[in-house]
């Protein structure tokens, strides 16, 4: 069983002054392309009565729950075989090019509170500044050391304290982590290493460091079998000289949830290349729409090699 996977949420940010819901990740193109390729599976019947495909259109990917609840509801139990595709921004790739798979990084996103008591701007002895907490955090967190040679980052992506009287101390506050490292394995040392931030601040001041919130995504497990199908597929469809190296990026992609889960499955994702710009997650954010017969073409072909790879094992076995 083939199962093609499509991400169908979106962001919700500011646009022009307006708050909405956003396709600023490429999730809308996805799921066009996914579609394309049902439609065109379906233009050949004799095609479809060969291969069994699965259509997997996944919520909640920007969340990083989506595929652990697609597993979990046993969306892939019967997959052999799983491909996703996503846009890339043009600084990575051209358009016309394809990548056989994107190599993302781990991610975990933490949403964090620190809760003490407020105190008079006069009498800075009587609490523990949450604003002066923040900062020692900051710096603590500058000084995690891991694995030099893994790409990782560590940093605070917000920060609230206080209210409108500038005359209180605020002895609470809540603050935001993004955490990346390009294997899961460094991404553990990472975590470990704040939690221990965090219980040192417990141990130091009489103040309550909760963590209320953890978004997680898994780091790429990549499969040489899938990556060499999806190169033939990519060569097939566009050319050789649109053959794209592996790439390798530190965002991240829950996509990888379901080869953690599922070790057996042979995965992999296309990175796309669609002269996308400015970039993922801008607002602003544009492509090339001639890009999407590309997907849909490579998709097309992934599925054709995928059969023909399976069929042609099946007679090395016999002989």
């Amino acid at each position: 069983m083939i199962g093609i996977r499509a991400d169908m949420d979106a962001l919700w940010q500011q646009v022009d002054g307006n708050y909405k819901a956003n396709h600023s990740c490429g999730h809308d193109a996805h799921m066009a392309m996914v579609l394309g390729l049902l439609w065109k599976v379906e233009q050949a019947p004799e095609l479809s009565e060969k291969i069994a495909l699965k259509f997997i259109f996944q919520p909640a990917e920007e969340k990083g729950a989506g595929a652990l609840k697609m597993v979990e509801k046993g969306a892939v139990d019967n997959v052999d075989y799983l491909y996703g595709i996503h846009l890339r921004p043009k600084q990575e790739m051209k358009m016309g090019d394809a990548s056989p798979v994107i190599q993302h990084g781990a991610v975990r996103m933490y949403d964090v509170e620190i809760k003490g008591k407020d105190a008079h701007g006069a009498r800075p002895h009587l609490n523990h500044n949450a604003i002066e907490l923040g900062s020692q955090i900051v710096q603590l967190l500058a000084k995690i050391h891991v694995d030099p040679t893994i790409p990782h980052s560590i940093k605070m992506t917000r920060f609230h304290a206080g209210g409108k009287n500038v005359n209180i101390i605020p002895g609470s506050a809540s603050f935001s982590l993004d955490l990346r490292a390009q294997t899961n394995e460094v991404m553990g040392e990472i975590e470990e290493q704040v939690q221990r931030i965090f219980e040192s601040l417990r141990n130091l001041y009489p103040v309550i460091v909760e963590v209320t919130h953890i978004d997680s995504i898994a780091a790429a497990m990549v499969n040489t079998e899938a990556i060499d199908i999806m190169s033939m597929a990519i060569k097939r469809a566009l050319g050789g000289n649109h053959l794209h190296p592996p790439l390798i990026t530190p965002g991240g992609d829950d996509f990888h949830f379901y080869t953690l889960k599922r070790p057996s499955l042979k995965a992999t994702m296309i990175g796309l290349g669609c002269n996308l710009e400015p970039g993922l997650h801008h607002p602003s954010m544009t492509f090339n729409h001639e890009a999407l017969t590309n997907g849909i073409e490579i998709l097309y072909q992934a599925v054709l090699a995928t059969y023909q790879y399976g069929a042609d094992a099946e007679k090395a076995e016999e002989n």
